[in-house]
Parts: C-alpha cells; sequence; structure tokens
C-alpha cells in the first residue's frame, strides 16, 4: 500500500470540503437573517471549521509530498472509502462549532454531528434534528451547509477530483472505485470527459430546478436547498413538513420529476441533451423498467390508498402517491404525507421499493434497476438450465451480450451482501437499542421489530425516512448513540455499494501491493 499516494488524494477531500463551507457564510450576513447574533457565531463556528478542514488537508498534502509510484486498485479503494469517512468526519465540524441544537437544550454531540454529516454526504437525508425551522437551533448558514453536504455527496468526491486534475489512469481507477456497479462506463473513453460530463448533467439540473422553483416563489434560499436534496436524492429540507410545508401541488409535481430525472442515467440524459437523440431512452431496458416499476408503484399505492380511504379523491391520491413513490424509489425521501398512516399494502410496497433505486449511473443508492434485471435474467437460465441441461443462452439485455463468466457471481454475490448486511444490522440494532425508546415515545414495544428493519432498509439504501418511530414525520434523535453510529456506517456502506468500505476492515488489504 502506497501510503503517501493515498494522503495526497485524501487531500483534496479535505481541501473541497473545506471550500465547500466557505459558500455557507454568505448566508449568515446580517440582512439575510432575523437573529444576526445567533448567524456571527454560526459564520465564526463555520471559519473554525473550514480552518482545521484546510488544516487537515495541509497535514495529508505534506505526508504525501514526494509520493512516488501509481495508483493501483488498492489504493484507490482506500482512497475512496477513507474519503468518505474523512468528509463525514470533518462535515460534522460545523454542526458542532455553530451553535446548532437537535432539540431545545440539545446541543450537537459528536455523534450526532457525524451522524447528520454522514447522512449529508452520502445523500440518506435521514436526520436528528426535532425543529429545523428554529433559527437558534438551527442558523441559516448552517442548515444551508447541511444542504450543501448533499450536493458534495451526490456529485462524488473522485467525480469532481478527476473532472478537475484529469490524472489520466489514476482518475479512471478512481472512478471505477466510487461509481461500482455492472455497467461503469458513461459513454465517453478517457475518465475526465466521463468525469466532466456526468458533472454536466448534474449541474444543469440543479440549475434548472433552483430556477423552476424561485419562479414558483420559492426563496433562493430554500430553491438551492432544496435542489440539491432532490437532484442528490438526498432529501434534507429546510422545513420539518419537508415539501409538505409549501402546500403546492405545482411544487410537488416539478421535484416529483426531477426525482425521477436525477435517478435516470446521466449517460441517457447528456445523450439526448446534447445529442438530441430521445430515441435512447426508449431502447435503454434499464430505463424502461425503471419508469413501469414507478408506475406499478404509483397505482399500488393509488388505487389501495383509495380503497381504503387514505386520499379524499382519486385526484388527491393521484398527486400524493406519485410524489410518495418517486421519493422512495428513487431514495430521496422528502414527504407530502404522513405515508406512515396509509393502509398497510401501501406501506408494504414503499417498503420494497426501498431496496430498488433507480438507474445505475445516477446519483441513486440502494440496488439500482440494473441489478435487478440482471439476476432475474440469471434466475431464468438456471431455472431453464433444470429442465434443458444441455441448451446455451446468452445472457443479454437490450441488444447486448454479457459475458457470464464473472457477471452472475458479481450480481448474485451482491444481492446476498445486501441481505446478509441488513439482516445483521436488523438483528443488531433490536439487541442494543433499548425498549424504552418505543414506551418513551407512547408507542408499542411490539412495533420494535418492523421499525427496527425500517431504520436499517432506510438507511443502508440511502432513502432516509421510513415506518414507525422512523416515520416520514419522526427523526432519529430518540437512537442511542450506538445505534446512530451503526446507522452512519450503514449509510457510507450503501452509498458507496458496500466493497470500498468493507475491504478496509480486511487486514491483508493494507499489505503488499
Amino acid at each position: 500500500m502506497n501510503y503517501p499516494l493515498v494522503a495526497r488524494s485524501l487531500m483534496f477531500v479535505a481541501l473541497a470540503v473545506a471550500v465547500a463551507m466557505l459558500t455557507s457564510l454568505p448566508w449568515a450576513l446580517p440582512w439575510l437573517s432575523n437573529t444576526p447574533q445567533v448567524e456571527t457565531r454560526a459564520a465564526l463556528g463555520m471559519l473554525a471549521a473550514a480552518a482545521i478542514s484546510a488544516a487537515v488537508a495541509g497535514g495529508l498534502w505534506y505526508w504525501g509530498r514526494q509520493a512516488k509510484g501509481t495508483l493501483y486498485r488498492k489504493e484507490a479503494i482506500a482512497v475512496v472509502g477513507l474519503g468518505w469517512v474523512l468528509a463525514s468526519l470533518l462535515g460534522a465540524l460545523p454542526f458542532l462549532f455553530c451553535g446548532c441544537f437537535v432539540g431545545p437544550e440539545q446541543p450537537f454531540t459528536l455523534i450526532d454531528a457525524f451522524f447528520e454529516s454522514a447522512s449529508g454526504f452520502s445523500g440518506t437525508g435521514a436526520t436528528v434534528i426535532t425543529d429545523l425551522e428554529h433559527p437558534k437551533l438551527m442558523p441559516r448558514c448552517a442548515l444551508f451547509w447541511r444542504s450543501m453536504t448533499h450536493f458534495l455527496g451526490g456529485l462524488g468526491f473522485m467525480v469532481l477530483f478527476v473532472a478537475i486534475l484529469g490524472q489520466g489512469a489514476h482518475g479512471r481507477m478512481l472512478m471505477l472505485a466510487e461509481m461500482p456497479g455492472p455497467t461503469k462506463d458513461v459513454g465517453h473513453t478517457r475518465a475526465q470527459r466521463a468525469a466532466w460530463a456526468f458533472a454536466g448533467v448534474y449541474l444543469v439540473l440543479n440549475a434548472l430546478l433552483v430556477a423552476g422553483l424561485m419562479v414558483l416563489g420559492v426563496s433562493l434560499f430554500d430553491a438551492l436547498c432544496h435542489a440539491f436534496g432532490t437532484v442528490a436524492t438526498g432529501g434534507f429540507s429546510t422545513y420539518n413538513d419537508s415539501i409538505a410545508h409549501f402546500q403546492d401541488a405545482r411544487i410537488e409535481w416539478l421535484i416529483g420529476v426531477f426525482m425521477v430525472l436525477a435517478c435516470t442515467n446521466f449517460t441517457l440524459l447528456y445523450t439526448v441533451a446534447v445529442r438530441h437523440r430521445l430515441d435512447v431512452l426508449g431502447e435503454d431496458v434499464e430505463f424502461r423498467v425503471y419508469l413501469s416499476l414507478l408506475v406499478l408503484g404509483v397505482l399500488a399505492v393509488w388505487l389501495s390508498g383509495w380503497w381504503q380511504g387514505d386520499f379524499q379523491s382519486l385526484a388527491q391520491g393521484a398527486r400524493y402517491s406519485f410524489f410518495q413513490v418517486a421519493s422512495i424509489i428513487t431514495n430521496t425521501g422528502f414527504a407530502t404525507q404522513d405515508f406512515d398512516r396509509w393502509n398497510q399494502f401501501a406501506r408494504a410496497v414503499l417498503f420494497l421499493l426501498m431496496f430498488v433505486g433507480g438507474c445505475a449511473g445516477s446519483t441513486s443508492c440502494s440496488i439500482k434497476v440494473i441489478r435487478h434485471i440482471l439476476v432475474f435474467k440469471i434466475l431464468r437460465l438456471e431455472l431453464e438450465r433444470w429442465f434443458h441441461p444441455n441448451v446455451v443462452r446468452t445472457l443479454k439485455v437490450g441488444s447486448r451480450v454479457l459475458d457470464q463468466s464473472e457477471l452472475p457471481r458479481d450480481i448474485l454475490a451482491y444481492f446476498t451482501l445486501v441481505l446478509v448486511v441488513f439482516v445483521l444490522g436488523w438483528l443488531t440494532l433490536v439487541l442494543i437499542e433499548p425498549t424504552s425508546t418505543w414506551t418513551v415515545q407512547g408507542r408499542s414495544a411490539n412495533d420494535k421489530l418492523i421499525d427496527c428493519a425500517s431504520a436499517v432498509a432506510a438507511t443502508i439504501n440511502g432513502v432516509g425516512p421510513g415506518l414507525g418511530t422512523v416515520g416520514a414525520t419522526q427523526n432519529y434523535q430518540g437512537f442511542h448513540p450506538a445505534t446512530k453510529l451503526l446507522l452512519s456506517f450503514l449509510m457510507l456502506l450503501g452509498r458507496l455499494e458496500f466493497f470500498p468500505l468493507l475491504v478496509l476492515f480486511f487486514p491483508n488489504f493494507w499489505s503488499g501491493k
């Protein structure tokens, strides 16, 4: 392991976090706030956090100033895994230094701050804050930083790193490590061009949504924060009621459409926008299945909700069903309704959609649609071999024939890993979380099993809100500190698709080349 080379690469992550913190300072200006003293203190705290992040960057630069050699796969994986942990640790500093509170007379603890930071960077949107709208509890500049973590996390540190600096083969290795999955190629032969294409689509989507929200009467501050949460599929809002605060169907439909776009493969969006080829949307199997699952999910929730009396009318049901299904399947986590009060069938559909995610090459977390397509094709081939053992079939996605030598093993291994981590996380939560967490909230202790499963599913898939005690109108503040640490780890694990973070715990990973 070339440690100086890893340190030099991590320097960029720390520096990017430090610079990003400075973008929050304008929102602390006295004429933009009704609590100038609170904002002044928050600005000083933000400057201190940025200074510490810059100092860490300086230390890493000094360590790696004479680094030589090639960034091999192991070093690239170490940079990605450690980079996201480092960003989450540094990103927690503003919550500690800016005078932020999770609730009345409840200042942020280190674990609370790390949880909020990891949730932001990973695009999960789970929160420990009980009152976002009280300016003395959450200063505006800290609230903006909270959303800025979505912006950075959705873009990806290595994508930003490669887009700006290139790094040739090094850059390609970093891109492959940060964007794992069955479809890594974004349509360009050079990693830097691929990174710029991804970043370009990402920035344009953010800009268009900000403009659209402002046209509908949303302030610049709220438009930026909600655009960051939408395009990064994060879900952090500036209001306790999330998108329901606006009570505007136009805003809900606009954000809903952009959630769907943000989870479309950015290669397709790039091809449509730059090459004006709308036909690629219809030709792409993953996109067709993605839209089909979205439509089926909306119909299931809509019709069952209308049948069970969850909606006052079919029109209202269509509005709320589309938004909530889009929010869950894209792993964004915004809410316009307390879906935990909906009928059991609708809640079950939403729970299952947490494990779907959007398309590969997007900002979505979770398993992603392409893997579901592949696993069903693999299972179909295996079933056919039982009655036609001598028949040789090719594994195809659309018109593309896939190599079966490694792909089936990789896909099935990933599904197995998701299942194992989910079960272990669920059992661990049931074990370490005291039953008093439910009885204090006036809930039944019998809800513990379902609520713990929901919390693990919501964090490991990057959704944020789940069911029960972590539902759309609830938060994660009531959990034990050990639970918050575990869920923070699961959020980062899900964002990096397990492998780049899990391999860091193997001792032989750090030895040799």
